[in-house]
Protein backbone atom coordinates (compact mmCIF):
# COMPACT_ATOMS: atom_id res chain seq x y z
CA UNK A 1 0.00 0.00 0.00
CA UNK A 2 2.98 2.46 0.38
CA UNK A 3 3.92 2.20 -2.87
CA UNK A 4 0.78 2.71 -3.87
CA UNK A 5 0.39 5.59 -1.91
CA UNK A 6 4.02 7.26 -4.06
CA UNK A 7 2.65 6.48 -7.31
CA UNK A 8 -0.56 8.29 -6.59
CA UNK A 9 1.51 11.13 -5.27
CA UNK A 10 3.43 11.04 -8.54
CA UNK A 11 0.16 11.22 -10.60
CA UNK A 12 -1.49 13.96 -7.90
CA UNK A 13 1.09 16.97 -10.07
CA UNK A 14 0.53 15.43 -13.45
CA UNK A 15 -3.38 16.09 -12.93
CA UNK A 16 -3.11 19.26 -11.69
CA UNK A 17 -3.58 21.22 -15.74
CA UNK A 18 -6.71 19.45 -15.82
CA UNK A 19 -7.37 15.08 -17.31
CA UNK A 20 -9.55 16.80 -20.15
CA UNK A 21 -6.82 18.97 -21.50
CA UNK A 22 -5.40 18.70 -25.17
CA UNK A 23 -1.79 18.82 -25.44
CA UNK A 24 -0.30 21.91 -26.46
CA UNK A 25 2.22 20.45 -28.54
CA UNK A 26 4.22 17.18 -29.13
CA UNK A 27 6.68 18.57 -26.17
CA UNK A 28 3.56 18.45 -23.90
CA UNK A 29 2.52 14.80 -24.90
CA UNK A 30 6.43 13.69 -24.07
CA UNK A 31 6.83 14.89 -20.95
CA UNK A 32 4.14 13.37 -19.63
CA UNK A 33 4.72 9.78 -21.30
CA UNK A 34 8.50 9.89 -19.84
CA UNK A 35 6.77 11.12 -15.92
CA UNK A 36 4.65 8.08 -16.46
CA UNK A 37 7.61 5.78 -17.16
CA UNK A 38 9.88 7.28 -15.27
CA UNK A 39 7.89 7.90 -12.31
CA UNK A 40 4.23 5.48 -12.27
CA UNK A 41 5.43 2.48 -14.21
CA UNK A 42 8.60 1.96 -13.00
CA UNK A 43 8.52 -2.16 -13.49
CA UNK A 44 8.23 -3.27 -16.54
CA UNK A 45 9.23 -6.59 -19.41
CA UNK A 46 9.42 -3.47 -22.03
CA UNK A 47 12.58 -1.40 -22.38
CA UNK A 48 11.94 2.25 -21.40
CA UNK A 49 12.48 3.01 -25.30
CA UNK A 50 9.30 0.13 -26.19
CA UNK A 51 7.36 1.66 -22.69
CA UNK A 52 7.61 5.28 -24.44
CA UNK A 53 6.50 3.47 -27.78
CA UNK A 54 3.37 1.88 -26.57
CA UNK A 55 1.97 5.13 -24.60
CA UNK A 56 2.78 7.51 -27.72
CA UNK A 57 0.56 4.60 -29.46
CA UNK A 58 -2.28 5.04 -26.72
CA UNK A 59 -2.24 8.70 -26.93
CA UNK A 60 -1.91 8.96 -30.62
CA UNK A 61 -4.90 6.64 -31.34
CA UNK A 62 -7.10 8.02 -28.82
CA UNK A 63 -6.97 11.57 -30.39
CA UNK A 64 -10.39 11.56 -32.40
CA UNK A 65 -11.71 10.56 -29.09
CA UNK A 66 -10.21 13.25 -26.70
CA UNK A 67 -12.68 14.72 -24.55
CA UNK A 68 -15.21 12.21 -23.74
CA UNK A 69 -16.30 10.79 -20.80
CA UNK A 70 -16.53 7.04 -19.96
CA UNK A 71 -17.68 5.09 -17.09
CA UNK A 72 -16.45 1.14 -16.80
CA UNK A 73 -17.06 -1.35 -13.54
CA UNK A 74 -15.26 -4.03 -11.78
CA UNK A 75 -15.65 -5.94 -8.46
CA UNK A 76 -13.96 -5.38 -5.39
CA UNK A 77 -10.40 -6.60 -5.75
CA UNK A 78 -7.28 -4.92 -5.02
CA UNK A 79 -6.31 -5.02 -8.31
CA UNK A 80 -9.18 -2.87 -9.44
CA UNK A 81 -8.43 -0.72 -7.06
CA UNK A 82 -5.00 -0.32 -8.44
CA UNK A 83 -7.05 0.20 -11.75
CA UNK A 84 -9.12 2.85 -10.42
CA UNK A 85 -6.43 4.68 -8.58
CA UNK A 86 -3.15 4.91 -10.95
CA UNK A 87 -4.13 3.87 -13.82
CA UNK A 88 -7.59 5.54 -14.69
CA UNK A 89 -5.71 9.09 -13.85
CA UNK A 90 -3.24 8.10 -15.83
CA UNK A 91 -4.70 6.94 -19.18
CA UNK A 92 -7.16 10.48 -18.74
CA UNK A 93 -3.46 12.37 -18.18
CA UNK A 94 -2.60 10.60 -21.29
CA UNK A 95 -5.47 10.62 -23.38
CA UNK A 96 -7.99 13.66 -22.21
CA UNK A 97 -10.25 10.60 -22.38
CA UNK A 98 -12.11 10.38 -19.02
CA UNK A 99 -12.43 7.38 -17.05
CA UNK A 100 -14.39 6.86 -14.10
CA UNK A 101 -13.68 3.39 -13.14
CA UNK A 102 -16.61 1.87 -10.39
CA UNK A 103 -15.90 -0.55 -8.15
CA UNK A 104 -18.62 -2.54 -7.19
CA UNK A 105 -19.94 -5.97 -5.28
CA UNK A 106 -19.63 -8.98 -7.71
CA UNK A 107 -23.43 -9.56 -7.58
CA UNK A 108 -24.45 -5.97 -8.03
CA UNK A 109 -21.97 -6.13 -11.11
CA UNK A 110 -23.58 -9.46 -12.21
CA UNK A 111 -26.88 -8.38 -11.99
CA UNK A 112 -25.82 -4.80 -13.89
CA UNK A 113 -24.95 -6.40 -16.52
CA UNK A 114 -27.42 -8.97 -17.00
CA UNK A 115 -30.29 -5.68 -17.20
CA UNK A 116 -27.97 -4.22 -19.82
CA UNK A 117 -27.87 -7.58 -21.83
CA UNK A 118 -31.46 -7.65 -21.52
CA UNK A 119 -32.58 -4.07 -21.66
CA UNK A 120 -30.35 -2.54 -24.39
CA UNK A 121 -29.88 -0.02 -21.33
CA UNK A 122 -25.84 1.55 -21.73
CA UNK A 123 -25.01 1.72 -18.19
CA UNK A 124 -21.61 1.07 -18.29
CA UNK A 125 -19.13 1.37 -21.33
CA UNK A 126 -17.16 -1.04 -20.65
CA UNK A 127 -17.11 -4.12 -17.78
CA UNK A 128 -14.62 -6.25 -15.86
CA UNK A 129 -16.77 -9.51 -15.89
CA UNK A 130 -15.85 -12.73 -14.70
CA UNK A 131 -15.31 -15.18 -17.85
CA UNK A 132 -16.91 -17.41 -16.14
CA UNK A 133 -20.34 -15.87 -18.40
CA UNK A 134 -18.74 -16.66 -21.58
CA UNK A 135 -20.88 -19.09 -22.34
CA UNK A 136 -23.91 -16.46 -22.08
CA UNK A 137 -21.94 -14.49 -23.92
CA UNK A 138 -21.59 -16.00 -26.77
CA UNK A 139 -24.83 -16.77 -27.35
CA UNK A 140 -26.95 -13.93 -26.72
CA UNK A 141 -25.39 -11.88 -29.45
CA UNK A 142 -25.35 -8.64 -27.79
CA UNK A 143 -21.65 -9.04 -26.64
CA UNK A 144 -19.19 -7.41 -28.80
CA UNK A 145 -16.93 -10.60 -30.17
CA UNK A 146 -13.08 -9.42 -29.89
CA UNK A 147 -11.95 -10.93 -32.44
CA UNK A 148 -14.17 -9.28 -35.41
CA UNK A 149 -14.07 -5.72 -33.71
CA UNK A 150 -10.14 -6.01 -33.58
CA UNK A 151 -10.44 -6.73 -37.37
CA UNK A 152 -12.88 -4.49 -38.27
CA UNK A 153 -13.82 -1.14 -36.18
CA UNK A 154 -11.35 -1.37 -34.08
CA UNK A 155 -8.12 -2.40 -36.59
CA UNK A 156 -7.16 1.46 -35.68
CA UNK A 157 -7.90 1.12 -32.18
CA UNK A 158 -6.15 -2.11 -30.99
CA UNK A 159 -2.53 -1.87 -29.78
CA UNK A 160 0.01 -3.37 -31.86
CA UNK A 161 1.50 -4.88 -28.82
CA UNK A 162 -1.05 -6.58 -27.43
CA UNK A 163 0.09 -9.59 -27.69
CA UNK A 164 -2.78 -11.90 -27.38
CA UNK A 165 -0.78 -15.21 -26.99
CA UNK A 166 1.00 -13.97 -23.53
CA UNK A 167 -2.24 -13.85 -22.08
CA UNK A 168 -2.57 -17.39 -19.44
CA UNK A 169 -6.27 -17.07 -19.95
CA UNK A 170 -7.48 -15.77 -23.60
CA UNK A 171 -8.59 -19.82 -23.67
CA UNK A 172 -11.34 -19.47 -21.03
CA UNK A 173 -12.90 -15.99 -22.70
CA UNK A 174 -12.77 -18.15 -26.59
CA UNK A 175 -16.07 -19.30 -28.09
CA UNK A 176 -16.69 -22.41 -29.58
CA UNK A 177 -16.06 -21.34 -32.75
CA UNK A 178 -12.31 -19.42 -31.91
CA UNK A 179 -13.56 -15.91 -31.63
CA UNK A 180 -12.32 -13.98 -28.42
CA UNK A 181 -15.33 -12.32 -26.89
CA UNK A 182 -13.60 -10.98 -23.35
CA UNK A 183 -9.58 -9.93 -22.62
CA UNK A 184 -8.37 -11.17 -19.44
CA UNK A 185 -7.31 -8.32 -16.99
CA UNK A 186 -6.89 -10.18 -13.78
CA UNK A 187 -6.63 -13.82 -13.08
CA UNK A 188 -6.35 -15.48 -9.75
CA UNK A 189 -7.12 -19.52 -8.74
CA UNK A 190 -8.34 -21.47 -5.58
CA UNK A 191 -5.36 -23.67 -4.52
CA UNK A 192 -4.75 -25.67 -1.50
CA UNK A 193 -3.09 -23.25 1.65
CA UNK A 194 -0.95 -25.00 4.53
CA UNK A 195 1.02 -24.13 7.59
CA UNK A 196 4.53 -25.30 6.33
CA UNK A 197 6.08 -24.36 9.65
CA UNK A 198 3.82 -26.91 11.04
CA UNK A 199 3.88 -29.43 8.47
CA UNK A 200 7.77 -29.63 8.60
CA UNK A 201 7.68 -29.71 12.35
CA UNK A 202 9.51 -33.17 13.51
CA UNK A 203 7.77 -34.08 16.40
CA UNK A 204 4.47 -33.46 14.53
CA UNK A 205 5.61 -35.38 11.16
CA UNK A 206 6.56 -38.16 13.51
CA UNK A 207 3.24 -38.26 15.73
CA UNK A 208 1.11 -38.25 12.05
CA UNK A 209 3.41 -40.77 10.98
CA UNK A 210 2.77 -43.18 13.87
CA UNK A 211 -1.15 -42.32 13.59
CA UNK A 212 -1.82 -42.78 10.01
CA UNK A 213 1.28 -44.77 8.85
CA UNK A 214 2.24 -42.13 6.30
CA UNK A 215 4.27 -38.76 6.04
CA UNK A 216 2.62 -35.62 6.64
CA UNK A 217 2.40 -33.73 3.50
CA UNK A 218 1.14 -32.05 0.63
CA UNK A 219 -2.43 -33.90 0.31
CA UNK A 220 -2.40 -35.91 -2.84
CA UNK A 221 -6.09 -37.25 -2.11
CA UNK A 222 -9.36 -36.40 -0.32
CA UNK A 223 -8.44 -39.22 2.03
CA UNK A 224 -5.58 -37.56 3.13
CA UNK A 225 -6.70 -33.95 3.29
CA UNK A 226 -9.42 -35.78 5.77
CA UNK A 227 -6.90 -37.33 7.80
CA UNK A 228 -4.25 -34.43 8.22
CA UNK A 229 -8.08 -32.52 9.35
CA UNK A 230 -8.41 -34.84 11.61
CA UNK A 231 -5.07 -35.17 12.97
CA UNK A 232 -4.73 -31.22 13.53
CA UNK A 233 -8.42 -30.59 14.80
CA UNK A 234 -8.37 -33.88 17.40
CA UNK A 235 -5.04 -35.17 18.27
CA UNK A 236 -2.86 -32.02 17.75
CA UNK A 237 -5.43 -29.38 19.24
CA UNK A 238 -3.66 -26.59 20.40
CA UNK A 239 -0.06 -25.19 19.36
CA UNK A 240 1.04 -22.06 22.09
CA UNK A 241 -1.72 -22.39 23.86
CA UNK A 242 -3.98 -21.42 20.71
CA UNK A 243 -6.71 -23.81 19.69
CA UNK A 244 -6.27 -25.06 15.94
CA UNK A 245 -8.28 -26.67 13.43
CA UNK A 246 -7.45 -28.91 10.38
CA UNK A 247 -9.76 -27.32 7.50
CA UNK A 248 -11.48 -23.98 7.30
CA UNK A 249 -14.93 -23.39 5.00
CA UNK A 250 -17.70 -21.21 5.32
CA UNK A 251 -21.73 -21.97 5.26
CA UNK A 252 -23.86 -19.68 5.64
CA UNK A 253 -26.97 -18.95 3.37
CA UNK A 254 -26.12 -16.04 1.04
CA UNK A 255 -24.62 -15.61 -2.66
CA UNK A 256 -21.22 -16.35 -1.74
CA UNK A 257 -22.04 -19.86 -1.04
CA UNK A 258 -22.37 -20.20 -4.68
CA UNK A 259 -18.64 -19.91 -5.15
CA UNK A 260 -17.98 -22.48 -2.93
CA UNK A 261 -19.37 -25.27 -5.74
CA UNK A 262 -20.32 -24.02 -8.93
CA UNK A 263 -16.18 -22.84 -8.81
CA UNK A 264 -15.22 -26.52 -9.29
CA UNK A 265 -16.02 -28.36 -6.10
CA UNK A 266 -17.45 -31.28 -7.91
CA UNK A 267 -15.10 -31.42 -10.34
CA UNK A 268 -12.20 -31.53 -7.62
CA UNK A 269 -13.97 -34.84 -6.76
CA UNK A 270 -13.74 -35.85 -10.36
CA UNK A 271 -17.18 -35.50 -11.44
CA UNK A 272 -16.68 -34.52 -14.81
CA UNK A 273 -15.99 -35.34 -18.00
CA UNK A 274 -11.66 -35.35 -19.15
CA UNK A 275 -10.39 -32.34 -21.47
CA UNK A 276 -9.32 -28.85 -20.66
CA UNK A 277 -10.10 -26.12 -20.12
CA UNK A 278 -14.11 -27.44 -19.54
CA UNK A 279 -14.38 -30.89 -19.59
CA UNK A 280 -16.20 -32.32 -22.91
CA UNK A 281 -18.98 -33.60 -22.87
CA UNK A 282 -20.03 -32.96 -19.17
CA UNK A 283 -18.12 -29.69 -17.62
CA UNK A 284 -17.91 -28.69 -14.21
CA UNK A 285 -21.17 -27.85 -13.33
CA UNK A 286 -21.72 -31.59 -14.56
CA UNK A 287 -23.57 -30.08 -17.64
CA UNK A 288 -23.49 -32.12 -20.88
CA UNK A 289 -23.21 -30.26 -24.07
CA UNK A 290 -23.80 -32.82 -27.78
CA UNK A 291 -21.03 -32.49 -30.31
CA UNK A 292 -22.14 -28.75 -31.91
CA UNK A 293 -22.01 -27.32 -27.90
CA UNK A 294 -25.61 -27.59 -27.15
CA UNK A 295 -26.50 -27.89 -23.86
CA UNK A 296 -28.47 -31.13 -23.34
CA UNK A 297 -29.02 -31.03 -19.42
CA UNK A 298 -27.32 -31.41 -16.00
CA UNK A 299 -29.18 -33.92 -14.17
CA UNK A 300 -28.04 -37.73 -14.46
CA UNK A 301 -31.17 -39.02 -16.40
CA UNK A 302 -30.41 -36.52 -19.29
CA UNK A 303 -26.53 -37.35 -19.14
CA UNK A 304 -24.99 -34.85 -17.07
CA UNK A 305 -23.43 -35.33 -13.93
CA UNK A 306 -24.46 -32.55 -11.29
CA UNK A 307 -26.69 -35.63 -9.31
CA UNK A 308 -24.21 -37.70 -10.00
CA UNK A 309 -22.53 -40.25 -7.35
CA UNK A 310 -19.57 -38.10 -7.34
CA UNK A 311 -21.50 -35.04 -6.76
CA UNK A 312 -22.90 -36.26 -4.15
CA UNK A 313 -19.69 -37.74 -2.34
CA UNK A 314 -18.03 -34.02 -3.10
CA UNK A 315 -21.14 -32.51 -1.34
CA UNK A 316 -20.96 -35.45 2.20
CA UNK A 317 -17.93 -34.31 2.37
CA UNK A 318 -17.82 -30.45 2.14
CA UNK A 319 -20.50 -30.83 4.89
CA UNK A 320 -18.70 -33.27 7.29
CA UNK A 321 -15.32 -31.35 7.22
CA UNK A 322 -16.95 -27.94 7.62
CA UNK A 323 -19.03 -29.96 11.13
CA UNK A 324 -16.44 -31.71 12.02
CA UNK A 325 -12.81 -29.72 11.64
CA UNK A 326 -13.36 -26.07 11.20
CA UNK A 327 -14.24 -23.64 13.82
CA UNK A 328 -17.43 -23.77 15.00
CA UNK A 329 -18.34 -20.12 13.94
CA UNK A 330 -17.38 -21.22 10.17
CA UNK A 331 -20.92 -22.82 9.41
CA UNK A 332 -22.30 -19.36 10.20
CA UNK A 333 -19.59 -17.44 8.14
CA UNK A 334 -19.88 -16.03 4.18
CA UNK A 335 -16.65 -15.72 2.10
CA UNK A 336 -15.76 -12.31 3.54
CA UNK A 337 -16.05 -13.60 6.60
CA UNK A 338 -14.50 -16.29 6.33
CA UNK A 339 -11.57 -15.56 3.86
CA UNK A 340 -9.28 -13.76 6.20
CA UNK A 341 -9.57 -16.36 9.07
CA UNK A 342 -6.21 -18.93 7.79
CA UNK A 343 -4.30 -14.95 8.46
CA UNK A 344 -5.00 -15.54 12.24
CA UNK A 345 -2.99 -18.12 12.67
CA UNK A 346 -5.14 -20.77 13.88
CA UNK A 347 -5.84 -23.00 11.19
CA UNK A 348 -3.56 -25.91 9.51
CA UNK A 349 -5.28 -26.64 5.64
CA UNK A 350 -7.17 -25.18 3.57
CA UNK A 351 -8.35 -27.37 0.62
CA UNK A 352 -9.81 -24.59 -1.52
CA UNK A 353 -8.07 -20.99 -0.91
CA UNK A 354 -8.42 -18.36 -3.29
CA UNK A 355 -4.83 -17.03 -4.23
CA UNK A 356 -6.75 -13.43 -4.50
CA UNK A 357 -6.14 -13.52 -0.64
CA UNK A 358 -2.17 -13.64 -1.05
CA UNK A 359 -1.69 -9.73 -0.78
CA UNK A 360 -3.19 -10.00 2.28
CA UNK A 361 -1.53 -12.92 3.80
CA UNK A 362 2.32 -11.60 2.90
CA UNK A 363 1.44 -8.49 5.56
CA UNK A 364 4.00 -8.66 8.14
CA UNK A 365 1.74 -7.68 10.83
CA UNK A 366 -0.68 -11.33 9.97
CA UNK A 367 -0.07 -13.85 12.44
CA UNK A 368 1.45 -16.39 9.37
CA UNK A 369 4.41 -14.41 8.88
CA UNK A 370 7.77 -14.58 10.68
CA UNK A 371 9.67 -11.48 11.75
CA UNK A 372 11.13 -10.80 9.37
CA UNK A 373 7.52 -11.08 7.20
CA UNK A 374 8.39 -14.18 5.07
CA UNK A 375 5.27 -16.27 4.78
CA UNK A 376 4.70 -19.75 7.35
CA UNK A 377 2.34 -20.75 4.49
CA UNK A 378 2.50 -22.04 1.40
CA UNK A 379 0.45 -22.46 -1.40
CA UNK A 380 0.32 -25.92 -3.39
CA UNK A 381 -1.88 -27.98 -6.04
CA UNK A 382 -5.48 -29.01 -4.22
CA UNK A 383 -6.31 -33.10 -3.57
CA UNK A 384 -8.33 -34.42 -5.91
CA UNK A 385 -10.91 -37.26 -5.14
CA UNK A 386 -11.66 -40.53 -6.07
CA UNK A 387 -13.33 -40.20 -8.99
CA UNK A 388 -10.61 -37.72 -10.86
CA UNK A 389 -8.63 -38.99 -13.57
CA UNK A 390 -6.05 -37.84 -15.60
CA UNK A 391 -6.93 -35.15 -17.98
CA UNK A 392 -9.64 -33.59 -16.08
CA UNK A 393 -9.61 -30.22 -14.58
CA UNK A 394 -8.14 -29.99 -10.95
CA UNK A 395 -9.69 -26.63 -9.63
CA UNK A 396 -10.86 -23.54 -10.34
CA UNK A 397 -9.26 -19.88 -12.05
CA UNK A 398 -11.02 -16.59 -12.03
CA UNK A 399 -10.41 -14.96 -15.18
CA UNK A 400 -11.42 -11.63 -14.57
CA UNK A 401 -12.01 -10.20 -18.22
CA UNK A 402 -12.88 -6.47 -20.16
CA UNK A 403 -16.32 -7.01 -21.89
CA UNK A 404 -18.36 -4.59 -24.23
CA UNK A 405 -21.88 -4.43 -25.21
CA UNK A 406 -23.32 -3.56 -28.88
CA UNK A 407 -25.74 -1.48 -26.28
CA UNK A 408 -22.73 1.07 -25.74
CA UNK A 409 -22.70 4.29 -28.01
CA UNK A 410 -19.62 3.22 -30.28
CA UNK A 411 -17.47 6.33 -29.54
CA UNK A 412 -17.62 5.72 -25.72
CA UNK A 413 -17.30 1.38 -26.36
CA UNK A 414 -14.07 2.43 -28.41
CA UNK A 415 -12.81 5.05 -25.74
CA UNK A 416 -13.49 2.03 -23.02
CA UNK A 417 -11.81 -0.36 -25.41
CA UNK A 418 -8.42 1.79 -25.30
CA UNK A 419 -8.61 2.02 -21.97
CA UNK A 420 -8.88 -1.94 -21.20
CA UNK A 421 -6.11 -2.64 -23.08
CA UNK A 422 -4.23 0.36 -21.16
CA UNK A 423 -4.54 -1.69 -18.26
CA UNK A 424 -3.34 -4.95 -19.73
CA UNK A 425 -0.82 -3.40 -21.79
CA UNK A 426 2.89 -4.18 -21.29
CA UNK A 427 4.02 -0.99 -20.25
CA UNK A 428 1.53 -1.22 -17.21
CA UNK A 429 0.64 -5.23 -16.54
CA UNK A 430 3.86 -5.91 -14.41
CA UNK A 431 2.86 -2.81 -11.78
CA UNK A 432 -0.51 -3.83 -11.54
CA UNK A 433 0.76 -7.75 -10.77
CA UNK A 434 3.00 -6.26 -8.16
CA UNK A 435 -0.11 -4.16 -6.91
CA UNK A 436 -2.19 -7.09 -7.34
CA UNK A 437 -0.82 -10.16 -6.87
CA UNK A 438 -3.08 -11.41 -9.94
CA UNK A 439 -1.13 -12.48 -13.25
CA UNK A 440 -2.43 -12.18 -17.07
CA UNK A 441 0.51 -12.20 -18.83
CA UNK A 442 3.05 -15.09 -19.02
CA UNK A 443 6.08 -12.39 -19.57
CA UNK A 444 5.41 -10.74 -15.86
CA UNK A 445 5.08 -13.92 -14.52
CA UNK A 446 8.46 -14.81 -15.85
CA UNK A 447 9.78 -11.54 -14.88
CA UNK A 448 13.19 -10.68 -12.40
CA UNK A 449 10.75 -8.49 -10.95
CA UNK A 450 8.68 -12.03 -10.09
CA UNK A 451 11.50 -14.09 -9.25
CA UNK A 452 12.69 -11.55 -6.98
CA UNK A 453 9.74 -11.62 -5.24
CA UNK A 454 8.87 -15.00 -5.51
CA UNK A 455 10.21 -16.08 -1.71
CA UNK A 456 7.56 -13.78 -0.25
CA UNK A 457 4.39 -15.19 -1.82
CA UNK A 458 4.30 -18.78 -0.57
CA UNK A 459 4.55 -20.13 -4.34
CA UNK A 460 2.42 -18.37 -6.45
CA UNK A 461 5.11 -17.59 -9.01
CA UNK A 462 5.82 -21.40 -9.18
CA UNK A 463 2.05 -22.44 -9.52
CA UNK A 464 2.05 -19.63 -12.66
CA UNK A 465 5.17 -20.72 -13.80
CA UNK A 466 4.66 -24.44 -13.89
CA UNK A 467 2.83 -26.08 -16.87
CA UNK A 468 0.06 -27.70 -14.40
CA UNK A 469 -1.54 -24.41 -14.01
CA UNK A 470 -3.72 -24.67 -17.19
CA UNK A 471 -5.82 -27.63 -15.25
CA UNK A 472 -7.21 -24.54 -13.38
CA UNK A 473 -10.00 -23.41 -15.49
CA UNK A 474 -13.24 -21.16 -14.97
CA UNK A 475 -16.45 -22.13 -15.67
CA UNK A 476 -16.90 -22.78 -19.67
CA UNK A 477 -19.43 -22.62 -22.63
CA UNK A 478 -21.33 -25.19 -21.67
CA UNK A 479 -23.86 -22.91 -18.96
CA UNK A 480 -25.92 -20.97 -21.58
CA UNK A 481 -26.98 -18.35 -18.75
CA UNK A 482 -24.53 -17.93 -15.88
CA UNK A 483 -26.38 -15.17 -14.84
CA UNK A 484 -29.87 -17.43 -14.36
CA UNK A 485 -28.23 -19.91 -13.37
CA UNK A 486 -25.66 -19.44 -10.92
CA UNK A 487 -27.97 -19.29 -7.65
CA UNK A 488 -29.35 -21.77 -7.94
CA UNK A 489 -26.35 -23.31 -6.22
CA UNK A 490 -26.44 -21.39 -3.10
CA UNK A 491 -29.99 -21.65 -3.26
CA UNK A 492 -30.55 -25.36 -3.34
CA UNK A 493 -27.45 -26.30 -1.77
CA UNK A 494 -27.48 -23.96 1.30
CA UNK A 495 -29.91 -26.23 3.17
CA UNK A 496 -27.34 -29.43 2.33
CA UNK A 497 -24.64 -27.13 4.35
CA UNK A 498 -26.87 -26.84 7.44
CA UNK A 499 -28.31 -30.19 7.11
CA UNK A 500 -31.89 -29.43 6.50
CA UNK A 501 -31.70 -32.11 3.55
CA UNK A 502 -29.00 -34.63 2.36
CA UNK A 503 -26.36 -34.00 -0.29
CA UNK A 504 -28.36 -36.44 -2.95
CA UNK A 505 -31.76 -34.36 -1.91
CA UNK A 506 -29.71 -30.79 -2.45
CA UNK A 507 -28.30 -31.78 -5.78
CA UNK A 508 -31.71 -33.42 -6.92
CA UNK A 509 -33.36 -30.31 -6.66
CA UNK A 510 -30.01 -28.63 -8.10
CA UNK A 511 -30.10 -30.74 -11.73
CA UNK A 512 -33.23 -30.52 -11.79
CA UNK A 513 -33.64 -26.42 -11.20
CA UNK A 514 -30.58 -26.27 -14.47
CA UNK A 515 -32.50 -28.85 -16.07
CA UNK A 516 -35.85 -26.35 -15.76
CA UNK A 517 -34.14 -23.08 -16.65
CA UNK A 518 -32.11 -24.51 -19.41
CA UNK A 519 -35.72 -25.72 -20.87
CA UNK A 520 -37.35 -22.18 -20.66
CA UNK A 521 -34.36 -20.91 -22.31
CA UNK A 522 -34.75 -23.42 -25.35
CA UNK A 523 -38.75 -23.33 -26.19
CA UNK A 524 -37.91 -18.94 -25.56
CA UNK A 525 -36.15 -19.12 -28.68
CA UNK A 526 -33.52 -16.51 -27.34
CA UNK A 527 -30.43 -18.05 -29.06
CA UNK A 528 -29.23 -17.86 -32.43
CA UNK A 529 -26.14 -19.99 -31.62
CA UNK A 530 -25.58 -23.12 -29.33
CA UNK A 531 -29.15 -23.29 -28.09
CA UNK A 532 -30.11 -25.87 -25.50
CA UNK A 533 -31.76 -28.92 -27.04
CA UNK A 534 -32.56 -31.00 -23.81
CA UNK A 535 -32.21 -35.03 -23.70
CA UNK A 536 -35.10 -36.83 -23.39
CA UNK A 537 -34.90 -37.68 -19.48
CA UNK A 538 -33.67 -41.57 -19.18
CA UNK A 539 -33.13 -44.07 -16.31
CA UNK A 540 -29.94 -42.81 -14.56
CA UNK A 541 -28.82 -46.73 -14.87
CA UNK A 542 -28.38 -45.84 -18.60
CA UNK A 543 -25.89 -42.84 -18.08
CA UNK A 544 -24.21 -44.63 -15.30
CA UNK A 545 -23.32 -47.27 -17.34
CA UNK A 546 -21.85 -45.55 -20.23
CA UNK A 547 -18.03 -44.31 -20.61
CA UNK A 548 -17.36 -41.33 -18.74
CA UNK A 549 -19.32 -39.34 -16.93
CA UNK A 550 -21.69 -39.58 -15.11
CA UNK A 551 -19.68 -42.30 -13.01
CA UNK A 552 -21.24 -44.84 -11.31
CA UNK A 553 -20.70 -44.79 -7.17
CA UNK A 554 -17.00 -46.39 -6.69
CA UNK A 555 -16.99 -49.26 -4.01
CA UNK A 556 -14.02 -47.58 -1.61
CA UNK A 557 -14.72 -43.99 -1.92
CA UNK A 558 -11.74 -43.26 0.35
CA UNK A 559 -8.24 -45.18 -0.63
CA UNK A 560 -5.73 -45.19 1.09
CA UNK A 561 -4.08 -41.35 1.81
CA UNK A 562 -1.17 -39.89 -0.23
CA UNK A 563 0.96 -36.79 0.59
CA UNK A 564 4.18 -35.46 -0.82
CA UNK A 565 6.82 -33.68 0.30
CA UNK A 566 6.05 -29.84 -0.52
CA UNK A 567 9.63 -28.86 -1.71
CA UNK A 568 10.03 -31.78 -4.15
CA UNK A 569 6.61 -30.97 -5.34
CA UNK A 570 7.83 -27.51 -6.59
CA UNK A 571 10.99 -28.76 -7.45
CA UNK A 572 8.90 -31.27 -9.91
CA UNK A 573 6.70 -28.11 -11.01
CA UNK A 574 9.65 -26.58 -11.88
CA UNK A 575 11.65 -28.84 -13.88
CA UNK A 576 8.22 -29.36 -15.83
CA UNK A 577 8.15 -25.79 -16.68
CA UNK A 578 11.31 -26.07 -17.54
CA UNK A 579 10.70 -28.75 -19.98
CA UNK A 580 7.56 -26.95 -21.50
Amino acid sequence: MKKNSLILAALAGALAAGPGMAFADNHDRDAVIERLVDEVFVNSTLSREEQIAELEWFAEAAEPLRGLEISTVAETLAVHIFERDVLAPAFTELTGIEVTHNIIGEGDLVDTMQTQMQTGRNIYDGYINDSDAIGTHIRYGTTINLSEAMENEWADFTLPTLDLDDFIGIQYTTGPDGSIFQLPAQQFANLYWFRYDWFTDPDLQAQFEDIYGYELGVPLNWTAYEEIAEFFTEHVGEIDGERIYGHMDYGRRHFSLGWRFHDSWLSMAGMGSTGVPFGNPVDDWGCRVDEDANPVGCSVTRGGGTNAPASVFAMTKAVDWLHAYAPPEAAGMTFGEAGPVPAEGNIAQQIFWYTAFTEAMVDPEVAVTDDEGNPLWRMAPSPVGPYWEEGMKVGYQDVGSWTFFDSTPEDRRTAAWLFGQFTVAKTTSLEKLMAGLTPIRRSDIFSDQMTERAPQLGGLVEFYRSPNESFWTPTGTNIPDYPRMAPLWWQNLAPVMSREVTPQEGLDNLAQALDRTMDRLARAEVFDTYAPVMNEARDPEYWLSQPGAPKPRLDNEMPQGETMDYDQMMEEWMAAGERD
